[in-house]
């Protein structure tokens, strides 16, 4: 049979429902997906037009950053050691009213999406404004994303009032139905910015459209008790009481969690996207994943912007969660790798609801992968290459990336976008920023 493509790593990482391993295995890609997994020795029936061999390398399902600002990484490092609610008042919101514009967005989505590509992302979802630029962007380079279709009840450069945000969004979704790469999403910013009117008109909206909704939530305990104050209950009751948690939705941080919250999650099937390092810079507290996990809620993980993080690697974030996850739970058996490996994943494919499409190397899937050399001195040696690519592995050994089949980056050059222009575009916004800053 002729086929397009055919790669031979020593190791596939599947996270398929077993978690299998393969060794000395070979997997076949036609037409974007994959369509047959074998060993290597019987991959002679198959005629492709590539064959790409990789030795001591592990290939894997790309990973999928379930919460990211993207263009925000024009703003990286603008105000840091700062706590969320000084960092977003003083610093980050007065700095977008000033910068965010369209230009804004697609030069820092392009960088963005270089770094995640770099780093073995291969799906990102994201929430900011002007998302027709980040459109752009994301077709430039040929990543996977969905895009959030952004609600908060104050103007901004973007939009006047809900209803023009809604309508914006609406126009967004229509506008990528026939492009199989993006999806939407809407991405309501928090209950503190969004009100009980525009948040059901939104819901209303969502179900019809059968998209997801992604919100932060019970990001920190000021969030939790401003709420109880004014409103006389937790954010997550009120949007509860609204009738909005369900299956197709995205709690973001989850920092501030009591048992009765947890039930509540895994009742209504709500997904929770866990970003550690963002948490921990911002001293915004510990999202408890082991008892998450264990009431059966689908974890995710994302990275948060680049503004809080200050970077996008889902491999550092892996680890962290790892790390974190069991101090948190004082249990070193606690969120083990595999755990977060899926985390990193298919659970962030189920989140987005792309369970079908891509978060596993499975047959019938589309060719989502990354190939990580674990050959290196700082590898070696390697017994087991799942925990190692989380406890051992850092971005730089990311080596190729494929989305749906199409090659983004070969032994670590972009082939989809142009680093040099990148640069010179991100340090002419470094002098424009850097001058009022």
């Amino acid at each position: 049979m002729k086929i397009e493509l055919l790669i031979k790593p020593r190791w596939i990482i599947t996270v398929n429902a077993t978690n299998q391993v393969l060794e000395n295995h070979a997997i076949v890609i036609h037409q974007g997906q994959i369509i047959d997994l074998l060993p290597a020795t019987d991959s002679q029936r198959y005629q492709a037009e590539q064959v790409v061999e990789l030795a001591d390398h592990a290939l894997m399902p790309g990973l999928i950053n379930a919460h990211t600002h993207s263009a925000m990484a024009l703003l990286k490092g603008l105000a840091d050691d700062l706590p969320l609610m000084e960092w977003l008042q003083e610093h980050i919101w007065p700095a977008e009213a000033r910068w965010a514009d369209a230009n804004f967005v697609y030069d820092g989505t392009q960088l963005a999406i270089a770094e995640m590509i770099r780093s073995g992302t291969t799906c990102f979802n994201d929430m900011y404004f002007f998302t027709d630029a980040s459109l752009k962007a994301v077709q430039k380079a040929g990543i996977r994303a969905a895009l959030g279709m952004i609600l908060i009840d104050f103007p901004t450069a973007y939009a006047n009032d809900p209803d023009e945000y809604l309508a914006k969004g609406r126009a967004l979704h229509d506008s990528v139905q026939d492009l199989p790469l993006i999806t939407t999403l809407f991405a309501p910013h928090a209950p503190y910015t969004v009100s009980d009117q525009p948040l059901l008109k939104l819901h209303a909206q969502a179900q019809a459209l059968n998209v997801p909704i992604h919100m932060h939530v019970h990001e920190t305990a000021h969030e939790v008790m401003q709420a109880l104050t004014e409103q006389g209950e937790r954010p997550l009751a009120r949007l509860n009481r609204l009738g909005v948690l369900d299956n197709h939705f995205l709690a973001v941080h989850m920092t501030q969690l009591d048992t009765s919250d947890i039930t509540l999650l895994a009742n209504k099937g709500v997904h929770v996207i866990h970003c550690p390092e963002s948490n921990l810079k911002l001293a915004s507290g510990f999202c408890p994943v082991a008892d998450l996990l264990e009431a059966g809620v689908n974890v995710a993980l994302g990275t948060d912007g680049s503004a809080s993080n200050n970077d996008l690697d889902m491999l550092g974030e892996m680890r962290t969660a790892a790390l974190i996850g069991k101090a948190v739970a004082h249990n070193a058996n606690a969120v083990s790798a595999t755990q977060v490996l899926r985390m990193a994943t298919i659970n962030g494919a189920k989140a987005l609801n792309l369970a079908e499409v891509t978060g596993s190397l499975e047959v019938g899937k589309s060719a989502d992968m990354i190939a990580i050399d674990l050959g290196s001195i700082e590898a070696l040696p390697v017994y087991d290459p799942a925990s190692h690519i989380v406890y051992c592995t850092t971005r730089d050994q990311v080596r190729s990336v494929w989305v749906a089949g199409k090659c983004l980056m070969n032994e670590r050059k972009l082939l989809t976008l142009n680093e040099t222009e990148l640069k010179a575009t991100a340090k002419a916004w470094q002098l424009k920023i850097g001058e009022f800053a």
